[in-house]
């Protein structure tokens, strides 16, 4: 029997996982992969205002969010949540760090990785995290980095759709149909009750996508329906045996 597939995503803050690529992961879950989620913080400081203005201290803030993204992730199929609990606002890792994130992603050994954009002036905790992601996969593909683990192969990286897209230089290649688990998805984002706001909001963008997925997929001359989808960018070359 194959062993499955696997796939892990790069969160920068507790709730990113769940607006940017929930149904990505759902859908994957699905499919029999095991999707890994690393949550570099919880996001106590920069998304988490309505907790702040509620009086609550930052430790009982991180609590909440954790509790928030493990709530999410379950919803979702998440295979494993690992938090990194390394503060946000902003989003700084050493070198010790980045190393933990290369023995995951060779533990793991990712069929696919997915991640923030490359740019992001509004909150640089994102492009950091792709920044940093790129230099792991570099280096968790070195032969000479800790002899005597699997090194990695070439995962191809997708980069989720972030917030304000037109800022972003964001193009998207590759729209994903999640409206097999759209409930799932918006099930998720409802634990999410330190970002209430964004709940709405994602499930317009969810139904946008979708009118560009029965687009590109061959619009009123047979194209799929779709209800919700979800966009992504790919950073490497794809090579595949039909178009």
């Amino acid at each position: 029997m194959p062993e499955p597939g696997t796939a892990l995503v790069f969160s920068a803050h507790a709730a990113d996982f769940v607006w940017r690529c929930g149904g990505a992961i759902a859908l994957h879950s699905r499919m029999g992969y095991q999707v890994t989620v690393a949550c570099l913080s919880f996001g106590e400081r920069g998304e988490s205002a309505r907790l702040w203005k509620d009086g609550k201290a930052l430790d009982q803030i991180k609590a909440i969010r954790r509790a928030e993204a493990e709530a999410a992730a379950e919803v979702l199929g998440v295979h494993r949540l690992e938090c990194f609990d390394l503060g946000d606002y902003p989003l700084h890792l050493d070198r010790e760090d980045k190393f933990r994130l290369v023995d995951l992603i060779r533990e793991v050994q990712p069929r696919f990785m997915l991640s923030h954009s490359q740019h992001d002036p509004y909150n640089t905790d994102h492009m950091q995290t792709t920044q940093v992601v790129l230099e792991c996969r570099m280096v968790a593909q070195a032969w000479g980095h800790d002899p005597g683990q699997e090194v990695l192969g070439a995962p191809q990286l997708y980069l989720f759709e972030p917030h304000q897209t037109e800022q972003m230089g964001w193009k998207p290649d590759t729209f994903l149909d999640i409206t097999p688990v759209w409930d799932q998805k918006r099930a998720a984002m409802e634990q999410m009750n330190g970002q209430a706001h964004l709940w709405e909001y994602y499930t317009r963008v969810a139904q946008q996508r979708a009118n560009h997925f029965k687009r590109n997929s061959g619009g009123q001359s047979g194209g799929r329906d779709c209800r919700y989808a979800e966009g992504f960018q790919s950073i490497f070359p794809r090579t595949v045996d039909e178009l």
